[in-house]
């Protein structure tokens, strides 16, 4: 008996890297190796042409000048270049942040530290679904507020926030607005420019590009978002962002910005039915489970389920051919619950009892399908085994 193919459902921690985006970089970490900052031969001349090529790709995908793109080594960086730039390019005395409780963690801890360097934030907590809205964001403002970051879509449960509507609120009052769109990006459309949008943190990994390179908009008029720099050295992107550039990163991210660009919106159709069909299958199956998150204002491809009675890490070991997880890749290795569930009134066995979803572009029916009723009879293993052990089980 063939095993079957293990099947990927964690799109939200990382997507494989289309062939499409692998054959674009190839030739630059071999043939085309030039420094892009190297300005004098024509190795390095290939090298700019083809990071500026890749520049004016994203900028094309996302509404924004090619000159408003920064380069950097992943969404991490650029969350922190957004959130400890823009902050301390305004400090003052009394500065004061708002951001919302369930961000990513590479905006939660930045804003941390902006605590200890004498800076007020304020976490908002967001509605039942998840959702920060714009009369939320409002209501925080103070006149010493110098900036706000709320997430375009949650890594967890796949909300969408109504960011352009938060940045009108910011615009009214001078105040910069940062949103982190990683989730977001060729999934649901994103015009910085027309939606008033300032800073926007950007990743290739999330878009079937590589690893290890990530970008951020940085608006250049009406106004011009001025940050501090986290690296220095050598003045690299416009002195926002020292170091060697990432060619062939940077070639992957461009490739995968223009097949999002043409081919998203198709894509997200197909993958939010894939969606669709999971949950039918799996509430037709299993008693007891509910979906965290937004029933309309989702990502396409996330479904974040609670199964009454039968934790996630339980759960998952039973149905080892599949890949999901029970939050955010980033905080996998940490015991705690979610501090997106919990912040969402969910109880810490509901939180722990939770499972994250994540279809893309390579998922298929037939994974849906096998995914499905191997969750089913999982669930139904571990809801056995607990009843057997009688009411103190864990």
């Amino acid at each position: 008996m063939t095993h079957k193919r293990p099947i990927y459902l964690d799109y939200h921690a990382t997507t494989p890297v289309d062939p499409r985006v692998f054959e674009a970089m190839r030739p630059y970490f071999t043939e085309h190796f030039g420094n892009a900052a190297s300005v004098s031969h024509a190795f390095g001349w290939r090298a700019e042409a083809a990071v500026t090529a890749a520049r004016e790709a994203v900028a094309r995908l996302v509404g924004a000048n090619p000159r408003e793109i920064v380069f950097t080594s992943g969404a991490t960086e650029a969350d922190n270049l957004a959130v400890l730039g823009a902050a301390r390019a305004r400090q003052a005395p009394g500065a004061h942040v708002v951001t919302s409780a369930i961000e990513h963690r590479a905006v939660l801890d930045p804003c941390r530290r902006l605590e200890i360097e004498g800076f007020s934030v304020t976490y908002l907590m967001p509605d039942a679904h998840g959702l920060t809205s714009a009369a939320a964001v409002a209501g925080a403002l103070t006149p010493e507020t110098v900036l706000v970051s709320v997430m375009a879509a949650n890594n967890e449960i796949g909300t969408l926030n109504p960011v352009g509507e938060i940045a009108r609120v910011c615009k009214e009052r001078g105040i910069v607005f940062h949103t982190d769109a990683v989730q977001a990006l060729g999934k649901v459309p994103l015009d910085v420019h027309g939606m008033g949008l300032d800073l926007v943190s950007l990743s290739a990994h999330k878009l079937c590009g590589p690893k290890g390179v990530g970008a951020l908009f940085v608006r250049a008029v009406n106004p011009r978002v001025r940050l501090a720099p986290l690296f220095f050295g050598g003045g690299h992107e416009r002195g926002l962002r020292s170091g060697t550039l990432d060619v062939p990163g940077i070639v992957g991210f461009g490739a995968a910005a223009d097949i999002a660009r043409t081919e998203g919106q198709a894509e997200s159709r197909r993958v939010a039915a894939l969606r669709d069909r999971l949950w039918e299958r799996l509430t037709g199956h299993a008693h007891g489970l509910s979906r965290n998150g937004h029933p309309s204002l989702c990502l396409p491809g996330n479904l974040n389920v609670t199964i009454a009675g039968a934790p996630a890490d339980a759960v998952m070991s039973n149905a080892r051919d599949l890949a999901v997880s029970s939050g955010s890749a980033c905080t996998s290795a940490s015991a705690k619950p979610s501090h997106v569930l919990l912040a969402l009134g969910r109880t810490r066995a509901e939180a722990e009892a939770s499972i994250r979803f994540g279809l893309g572009r390579f998922t298929t029916e037939e994974e849906v399908d096998r995914a499905s009723d191997d969750i089913v009879r999982a669930v139904a293993k571990v809801r056995a085994e607990r009843k057997a052990q009688g009411p103190n089980a864990p």
